[in-house]
C-alpha cells in the first residue's frame, strides 16, 4: 500500500519527550569532555529533567524512538533496542554511566537491553561514529544512560522521589522509588523499580496480510498448520507478558581532591517472544496446545499460559568509580571507572525446559585524564579495557564459548578561537576473539579511528557545524564464529530470533566508516532550528545476506562483506507560538529520512522508513496540554529478500498538572495513545510480520518528587 505523507505534516515531526526538553536550555553532555551542546558539531540529542520522565517507556528504544535519526527495533514489549541512524546490534553501544551495559542485546534482537530509563537522570545520543570514545562497538553512536547510583556530589538531608504508571495497551503497571541524601562526607543512593505486563493489544490480526499473489498462496497452503496460530493472535499478541525487578544501592565518600565511590545492581526481567517468532521450531507443540491456545484467547488476562517460549534474565552489575582534582601536575581531572558484571539469560521452552542458557563475564576499565590547557587547547588522554567471557549452552545455541579481549587508547582535544571551535582526536584498538573450538582460530584486530570537527558561530544566533570521522569496528563474536563448529546444512542451528540459519565467517576484516556530518543551527532564544545530513561511506560493511537458500523451508543467512552507503538528513526545531490564557503555546516540528544501499545495489534491509511529525502544546503554570502526530512513510526498500513495511499516521494527546505543595512536586499526568487505532508495524524490527505496536491505549500516573 503506498502512501503520500500530508502535506502539511512535509516540514513537521515532534516527539513528545524531547519536545519538552526546550534546546534553547542548551545540556551539559557528561563523557568525556563536559561540555554544553551549543559548543560541538558533533551530532547529540539528550534527554533529561521533564523530557526523560514522559518518554521514558518500558524499553529504552521505545523511550528514544521518534527522535530525529533514532528509531526502536521492538521484539515485543519486552525488547526495544536502539535504533542509529539505521545502526543497530554491534554497530551501538549502549553504556551505563560510561561503560558498557555488557548484557547480550548486541547478540540477538529477542535479547533485551539490560538498563532502565525510568532509573535515568539522563540519556545521552551520540549520533553517528563515536568509536574515538568508545571503541569499534560504537560505530554506529552510542546511548549513554547516566543515574547517579554512585553519588557525584555532597549531600544533605534526604531527597528522592516515586512514580506509579499504568497502560492499559498490556495492563502494565509500573512502580519506580528513588531516595538520596547523605551527611558530612558521606552520600548514598537507592533506586527500585518493579514492573509486570500482560500480552498486548493490538488492532486486528497479529500476522500481517500479505498483498502479493506469491504470498496469498503459500498462506493458503499453509493455512491449516497455522490457522491456530493466527486466531490466537486476533486482538492481542500471544505470549507477551513479563515482570521486570531492578534494585540499586550505592555511595560514596567525598573530600577535597575528589570522591570515591561503590555501587551494585540487581536485575531480574522475564518476558516472553511474541508467538510466530519461533514458530519454524516449535510447531509440535504448538499444535498439541492449540485447543489450549483458543481457550486461551478468551481469558481476559491472556496470562502466558498460551505457551511459547520465554526469557529469564538475570544480571548483577558492580561499579566502581573515583574522581581526583589536580590528580598529578599538568592533569586537571583525573576519572577512573571499574565494573564487573555478572549476566546470564535463560531461554526456556513451552514445556518449562532451558532450552539454551547465555552467560557473560565482563570485566571492564577505564581511566581519562583532563590534562591543563596547552597552547590553547583542552583535552583528555583515556584509555580502556574490557575481558568478556561468553557462552551459549543448548539446543539453539550456535556461537561457541568466546573469550573477548579489548583495549583502546584515545585521545581528543578541543580549541576555541575567536568564533570558532575545533575538535580533534585519535584511538587505537587492540580487539582479540578466543572461541573455545578447533572450527575456528583466534582472531587479533588493530583499529584506528580519528575524527575532526568544527563549529562556526556565523553570527548572531546562527551556527554552522562540519564533523568528518573515520572509524574503524573489529567483527563481533556471532559475526566471526556463527555455526562455525557445525559442518553442513544437517548440523547448522537455526537462530530463533530472526528465523534463520546464520553462518558466520571467521575470515572477516576490520570494517570501516567513513562520515560526514553537516550541519546549521538557529537559535534567537524563543525559535529554534536545527538540520543536519550526514553521508556515511561503509568499506567492508558485515552484512548479514539472505542467501536465497532454505534448509528445511528455513532461509540461510551469510555474514558477508562489501561496501555500503547511508545518507540521510534530520530535521529539529521548536516555535514560541503565541501567549493565552497566561501560557506559552509550543509548536515543536521534527523529521528524518536515511537511505542506505549496499555495493551489489541491494539495499540496506530493516532502515527506518521517512517520518515527518508535529507536537502543539500549551504549558502553563502548573497545566501542560498537548497533541502530538507522527506520519512515517512506507519502507518501500527492505533488501534483498525482504517485504516492504507499509507506513503509518499515529496521534497522541495527552495532559499534565502539578499540584502545589510547596518545595514538593506532585504530577499527574495522562496520555491518549495511537488515538485512531492504527497498525503499525516497524520497519526496524525482525518481527513486523507477527508483533504489530500497541493499538488504541490509555496510560495514566502520578509522579512525586521530594
Amino acid at each position: 500500500m503506498k502512501r503520500m505523507m500530508p502535506l502539511a505534516l512535509a516540514v513537521a515531526g515532534a516527539n513528545a519527550a524531547v519536545a519538552e526538553q526546550l534546546p534553547m536550555e542548551h545540556v551539559l553532555v557528561s563523557v568525556p569532555l563536559h561540555k554544553q551542546t551549543a559548543e560541538t558539531a558533533l551530532p547529540v540529542t539528550v534527554l533529561t529533567g521533564d523530557a526523560l520522565s514522559r518518554a521514558a517507556a518500558s524499553t529504552l528504544g521505545d523511550t528514544l524512538n521518534n527522535a530525529p535519526g533514532l528509531a526502536n527495533a521492538s521484539f515485543g514489549p519486552g525488547v526495544g533496542q536502539p535504533v542509529i541512524r539505521g545502526q543497530q546490534g554491534p554497530r551501538v553501544t549502549v553504556l551505563q554511566n560510561g561503560t558498557s551495559s555488557a548484557d547480550a542485546s548486541n547478540i540477538s534482537a529477542d535479547h533485551a537491553v539490560s538498563v532502565e530509563a525510568m532509573l535515568a537522570d539522563s540519556i545521552e545520543i551520540l549520533r553517528g561514529p563515536s568509536t574515538l570514545l568508545y571503541g569499534g562497538g560504537a560505530i554506529g553512536g552510542v546511548v549513554n544512560v547516566v543515574d547517579n547510583r554512585i553519588p557525584t556530589t555532597r549531600q544533605e538531608g534526604l531527597d528522592g522521589g516515586a512514580e506509579y504508571r499504568h497502560d492499559a495497551a498490556s495492563d502494565m503497571d509500573t512502580l519506580v522509588g528513588r531516595l538520596e541524601g547523605g551527611s558530612g562526607n558521606f552520600a548514598f543512593h537507592i533506586d527500585g523499580l518493579y514492573r509486570d505486563w500482560n500480552n498486548l493489544e493490538i488492532p486486528g490480526e497479529a500476522a500481517r496480510e500479505h498483498d502479493d499473489e506469491h504470498h496469498e498462496e503459500e498462506h493458503d497452503e499453509e493455512h491449516e498448520e497455522h490457522d491456530h496460530e493466527e486466531e490466537g493472535s486476533d486482538g492481542y499478541i500471544a505470549n507477551t507478558d513479563g515482570r521486570t525487578r531492578s534494585a540499586t544501592v550505592g555511595a560514596s565518600y567525598h573530600f577535597d581532591e575528589g570522591f570515591v565511590g561503590f555501587a551494585v545492581n540487581r536485575l531480574e526481567n522475564e518476558y516472553g517472544i511474541p508467538a510466530g517468532a519461533h514458530e519454524h521450531h516449535h510447531d509440535e507443540d504448538e499444535h498439541e496446545g492449540e485447543d489450549h491456545h483458543e481457550e486461551e484467547h478468551e481469558d481476559e488476562d491472556h496470562g502466558h499460559e498460551d505457551g511459547g517460549v520465554r526469557i529469564d534474565l538475570e544480571q548483577t552489575r558492580y561499579d566502581l568509580a573515583m574522581h581526583l582534582h589536580d590528580p598529578i601536575p599538568a592533569f586537571e581531572v583525573a576519572r577512573a571507572f571499574l565494573t564487573y558484571t555478572d549476566y546470564e539469560h535463560k531461554e526456556v521452552e513451552p514445556g518449562g525446559e532451558v532450552g539454551t542458557r547465555y552467560a557473560s563475564d565482563t570485566w571492564e576499565g577505564r581511566l581519562e585524564l583532563v590534562h591543563e590547557p596547552i597552547a590553547g587547547m583542552h583535552g583528555v588522554i583515556g584509555l580502556q579495557a574490557r575481558d568478556r567471557e561468553f557462552s551459549a549452552v543448548g539446543e539453539e545455541a550456535f556461537i561457541p564459548l568466546t573469550d573477548s579481549r579489548d583495549f583502546g587508547l584515545f585521545l581528543l582535544e578541543d580549541y576555541h578561537v575567536d568564533a570558532w571551535t575545533f575538535e580533534g582526536g585519535l584511538r587505537y584498538d587492540r580487539d582479540e576473539r578466543d572461541p573455545d573450538t578447533s572450527f575456528a582460530d583466534s582472531q587479533d584486530f588493530n583499529a584506528f579511528s580519528v575524527s575532526a570537527s568544527a563549529l562556526w558561530d556565523v553570527a548572531d544566533n546562527w551556527q554552522l557545524g562540519l564533523a568528518l570521522s573515520r572509524a574503524e569496528r573489529a567483527p563481533s563474536i556471532e559475526e566471526l564464529f556463527s555455526n562455525v563448529e557445525n559442518s553442513g546444512p544437517a548440523d547448522w542451528v537455526v537462530h530463533a530470533a530472526t528465523n534463520a540459519i546464520e553462518l558466520g565467517n571467521p575470515d572477516l576484516d576490520t570494517e570501516v566508516s567513513n562520515n560526514a556530518d553537516l550541519s546549521v543551527r538557529w537559535d534567537n532564544g524563543s525559535h529554534y532550528v536545527e538540520v543536519t545530513a550526514y553521508y556515511n561511506d561503509f568499506s567492508d560493511y558485515i552484512d548479514l545476506e539472505n542467501t536465497g537458500i532454505e534448509v528445511d523451508e528455513t532461509p540461510v543467512h551469510a555474514y558477508i562483506q562489501g561496501d555500503a552507503t547511508f545518507r540521510g538528513v534530520e530535521v529539529d526545531s521548536q516555535f514560541t507560538v503565541a501567549s493565552v490564557a497566561g501560557g506559552a503555546v509550543l509548536l515543536r516540528l521534527f523529521g528524518d529520512a536515511i537511505d542506505g544501499e549496499l555495493d551489489n545495489g541491494d539495499d540496506v534491509p530493516r532502515l527506518p522508513p521517512t517520518r515527518v511529525g508535529s507536537r502543539l502544546s500549551w504549558v502553563g503554570e502548573r497545566l501542560e496540554v498537548w497533541g502530538r502526530v507522527i506520519d512515517a512513510a512506507d519502507q518501500d526498500k527492505p533488501g534483498a529478500n525482504e517485504e516492504s513495511t507499509d507506513g503509518y499516521t499515529r496521534w497522541d494527546a495527552g495532559v499534565d498538572y502539578n499540584l502545589d505543595m510547596g518545595e514538593n512536586e506532585l504530577t499527574l499526568f495522562l496520555a491518549l495513545n495511537n488515538l485512531s487505532d492504527e497498525e503499525i508495524r516497524l520497519s526496524t524490527s525482525f518481527l513486523r510480520d507477527v508483533a504489530p505496536e500497541a493499538g488504541r491505549s490509555v496510560e495514566a500516573g502520578v509522579r512525586y518528587r521530594f
